[in-house]
């Protein structure tokens, strides 16, 4: 059976189309899958398990129904949808793991992430990052109104909107040094994760060993699937 990994669908009301894709994907594709991982950023913002958009309803109610399909679902928080909790879980029926897993599958190991945390020449993120992962912002956020932190995650939007465009490109991609080493540390051979909007699989030594770097694209157009199937990835748009 096959292995599905997606991240990066950024899902909201602006673009219906993209959601029906996704829907479609989960009805269909996924019904026969060993196991789907959602490795972040399935929203374009989740502002807490008791402040779900209307829009997000009928995700949530397929998720329920792949899972109830006895599929299981595991996801790892991005940078937008890092408030995700316990009650998510409850409704969908996926299973949240650490930002940093390894997984075997068919006695391999791979190490999954969402892949912001390898980005490391991109100082400024990774200082937000910090402040926002911090738990006692989260409580003084999650303390506000729906409208107020509707508002305030507008407000950080348009922030790094600005700021993204005035980035050069090296500066948010993956630091090659950060890849290995979270690899070594993991004691594995294969990387697996998103954040990059980079589709792509890269290849190349890691202790004189054959190693490979495999990042998901977003579903911004279109989708992105990687499918894992007898020890052998292909990476294929939807």
């Amino acid at each position: 059976m096959t292995t599905l990994f997606i991240a990066d669908l950024h899902l909201n009301e602006n673009r219906p189309e993209i959601t029906e894709l996704f829907l479609n994907f989960l009805n269909n594709e996924a019904r026969h899958a060993r196991a789907l991982y959602i490795l972040g950023d399935l929203f374009e913002a989740w502002l807490g398990d008791d402040c779900i958009l209307p829009g997000y309803q009928p995700i949530i109610e397929n998720l329920k129904s792949l899972t109830d399909n006895n599929v299981p679902v595991y996801f790892v928080h991005g940078n937008r949808d890092f408030l995700i909790g316990e009650r998510f879980c409850e409704l969908t029926g996926c299973q949240l793991l650490d930002e940093s897993t390894v997984i075997t599958i068919d006695n391999q190991n791979y190490l999954i992430m969402h892949g912001d945390t390898l980005c490391t020449d991109d100082v400024k993120y990774q200082q937000f990052r910090a402040m926002v992962r911090n738990p006692e912002w989260q409580k003084q956020l999650l303390e506000k109104t729906p409208a107020e932190r509707i508002a305030l995650a507008k407000q950080y939007r348009e922030i790094s909107q600005s700021e993204t465009a005035e980035k050069a490109d090296d500066i948010m991609d993956v630091n090659q040094a950060e890849v290995e080493n979270a690899m070594q540390q993991a004691k594995v051979l294969t990387l697996i994760h998103g954040h990059t909007h980079r589709p792509d699989i890269h290849t190349f030594k890691l202790a004189n060993k054959d190693a490979q770097r495999i990042v998901l694209g977003d579903w911004y157009k279109q989708g992105n699937v990687l499918r894992l199937e007898d020890n052998k990835f292909t990476l294929e748009t939807i």
